[in-house]
């Protein structure tokens, strides 16, 4: 494939979220596609105010074109959004009333910032994974766009959860053992990047995307050509055209080369 724009999963993908690592191999296969003239571009389920200095600084440095976040709810071309859905506030509010029944923590995803219903312990264990800069703000949402939630909750507590969240519209999907996103059902990173592309006057033929997690399968299936990582989730690496090395192998700096991209 000759993709005319490349897009990236951060955790797992490019960067190590536990070891705050992110491979220099990762910067040299970014700069190696624009110098073939091909677009470069993030889509993560992460929030701008959750991108890790490491990649927001390698993003910076090589002139990343385009960046897809939150799951594909807010999505920027040349620092323009050209994609922005938030929740709907009475969605919102229904779900605070029953998580709060519940006596369950959640959190609201805007745009640049994380507020969360409580500092519980629980709580920081899962954000302190991913952001430094989340703050307690039960009203966020009357205030501010959101455009994902987050819910703590481990397997068995989400299972008792689902049949809700089905009656609302919402999906969930798992990011940590504690904590999962909580979005409208038809949201997905695939809706991200056509928004992109399509403002770019191309189609999902001209896209290549990697990926390793489970919120990445549409992502993978839907594009042009989809490599999962070989460290990614089975569901990702069958939504795949081609499986990778490892995140921790320089595996997009090798996959991009194995298949004569650059």
């Amino acid at each position: 494939m000759s993709p005319k724009i490349v897009f990236f999963d951060i955790d797992d993908t490019l960067y190590r979220k536990y070891t705050d690592t992110l491979r220099p191999s990762v910067k040299i296969a970014v700069e190696a596609l624009r110098g073939k003239g091909i677009l470069t571009a993030l889509a993560t389920g992460r929030s701008l105010a959750t991108i890790p200095d490491k990649v927001k600084h390698m993003a910076l440095a090589t002139g990343m074109d385009a960046l897809v976040t939150i799951n594909g709810q807010f999505a920027l071309l040349n620092g323009k959004a050209v994609r922005e859905m938030p929740m709907d506030v009475g969605q919102i509010g229904r779900a605070c009333s029953f998580l709060d029944g519940l006596g369950m923590d959640y959190a609201f995803v805007g745009g640049r910032g994380i507020a969360v219903s409580s500092l519980s312990a629980r709580v920081c264990r899962a954000l302190n994974r991913i952001a430094d800069n989340f703050f307690e703000g039960r009203d966020y949402f009357l205030r501010n766009q959101v455009y994902q939630m987050l819910v703590f909750a481990d397997c068995q507590e989400v299972t008792d959860l689902s049949e809700f969240f089905h009656q609302e519209g919402l999906k969930t999907v798992r990011w940590h053992e504690e904590a999962i996103d909580l979005l409208p059902a038809g949201a997905s990173k695939t809706d991200g990047i056509r928004s992109v592309v399509e403002a770019l006057g191309w189609n999902m033929a001209d896209v290549m995307a990697f990926g390793d997690g489970l919120n990445d399968v549409e992502m993978l299936s839907e594009v042009g050509f989809g490599v999962a990582m070989g460290n990614g989730e089975q569901a990702a690496k069958e939504a795949a055209k081609y499986v990778c090395p490892g995140v921790d192998e320089d595996g997009v700096l090798r996959g991009l080369q194995d298949l004569g991209v650059i």
